[in-house]
């Protein structure tokens, strides 16, 4: 999904690898509850145009687009040299094209086609495993500072751009290939397209049921999500008590004090934007002490990345706290799972994965999202695809030349990758994967 990571793949197609966020993601599905038949129907299109491989057919000039799965960091200079016509990905590689001045924006991935199906899709969320859910207390805190500072980047978009830049590249040029851009400028440029939101809805509960069943299609879910109801499927995903437990507190205007404990947390993290609450919690903490008296503070104060800090509520410290950057979300589900890190923020598919084909002892658990949407389709800054139907229309030509339009996709399966081929069904466009 997702849910999404800079330069990283999170979503694989096989066991212990099917992402997120992301970067990720990134990462990510629909607004709406569709009725079962209709749900039926627009999941199997999906799938269809996800597992067919076939290839270019040049003599009846079919419309068709060539998908090339690559990672997210490639996407920009593959672009700019002209290897791809365009590519769909989580931000903030959709700002990073058009920043860097060899893409503009098709269209958002809220947007794309089938009308209203992608509104507030499914991303990233904030979990826990099993082991730090036997002390509810600081979990309730934890996600409670999570939706606090999600109000602070809806408050304050200019300021939470400036801060993650600087958490994730210490407010230096970003460069890809020969493409150099402004880290603040892009943050800026990415960070109002992205829904901030910790709130728990039956839109996003949807949304995560309907990628469930668009990866049983695929053949990517065989384990304990297999065949469960929506109602089977939601037990075993999620425990909002620390989420109910934490919107009531600040209904309240004060947070409950857990009880200090020795041992340190740690929670894990994709470097993205899409983790941006995290990024301000800590970058801003002096904001959250004056506004809350509750604060993760960081024990040094330096540019970048922060690795060490105390939580304290209503001004009383109540634990260390350990940071761990992750590699995707496969990486942090593992980790989760071997309570080398108690907290993670990362894509909704990763956890559905590992919560579908987890045997240990140590169980994870999806605690509230921390955003939703967040990605887009690029296209070349030559292209005459300044918005959908001109992308339909100049794939259409292109297939007549004989030249079918390049997109590259962050991997099979992903919610960009399923989303794009809807889209591209819902237009009658052919799909093939370029070798």
């Amino acid at each position: 999904m997702y849910c999404n990571n800079i330069g990283l793949q999170i979503i694989t197609i096989r066991y212990n690898k099917l992402n997120t966020p992301v970067e990720q993601y990134e990462c990510m599905n629909t607004k709406h509850l569709l009725a079962a038949a209709g749900l039926l129907v627009v999941c199997a299109a999906m799938v269809f145009a996800a597992g067919c491989v076939t290839t270019p057919n040049d003599s009846d000039k079919t419309p068709t687009v060539e998908i090339l799965y690559t990672g997210a960091g490639t996407m920009p200079a593959l672009l700019a040299t002209g290897k791809i016509d365009g590519y769909i990905i989580w931000q903030p590689f959709v700002a990073v094209g058009v920043e860097g001045d060899v893409g503009k924006i098709v269209s958002y991935s809220q947007n794309l086609p089938p009308e209203g199906m992608w509104v507030e899709h499914t991303c990233c969320a904030f979990g826990a495993n099993s082991e730090a859910l036997k002390n509810p207390d600081i979990a309730t805190s934890l996600v409670a500072l999570t939706i606090l500072g999600n109000k602070y980047i809806n408050d304050y978009p200019d300021k939470s751009a400036e801060l993650t830049a600087d958490w994730l590249f210490s407010k230096q040029d970003m460069t890809y290939g020969e493409i150099t851009v402004n880290s603040v400028d892009v943050l800026e440029a990415s960070i109002p397209t992205i829904m901030f939101s910790s709130k728990v809805t039956n839109t996003w509960l949807d949304s995560n049921e309907e990628f469930i069943n668009a990866q049983r299609e695929l053949g990517l879910i065989s384990g304990k999500l297999l065949s469960t109801t929506p109602a089977q499927s939601k037990d075993l995903l999620y425990d909002f008590g620390p989420y109910e437990s934490a919107t009531q507190q600040i209904a309240s205007g004060k947070l409950t004090t857990p009880a200090a404990v020795k041992t340190p947390i740690s929670i894990g993290y994709l470097p993205s934007d899409h983790d941006a609450p995290l990024f301000v919690l800590l970058k801003d903490w002096q904001y959250f002490k004056d506004t809350y008296n509750s604060y993760l503070k960081p024990t040094t104060d330096k540019a970048g990345k922060v690795s060490e800090a105390e939580l304290f509520i209503n001004g009383e410290k109540i634990a260390d706290v350990k940071f761990v950057e992750g590699t995707g979300g496969p990486q942090l589900m593992t980790l989760l799972a071997q309570n080398t890190i108690q907290y993670a923020v990362a894509g909704t598919p990763p956890y559905i994965s590992a919560i579908d084909m987890s045997t240990g002892n140590v169980g994870l658990k999806i605690l509230a999202p921390i955003m939703q949407e967040g990605s887009g389709l690029v296209a070349s800054i030559n292209s005459p695809a300044d918005d959908w139907q001109l992308f339909v229309k100049w794939v259409k030509d292109r297939s007549a030349e004989g030249n079918n339009v390049v997109i590259a996709d962050p991997q099979l399966g992903s919610i960009q990758d399923v989303q794009l081929k809807a889209a591209l069904k819902d237009a009658g466009i052919t799909v093939v994967t370029k070798k």
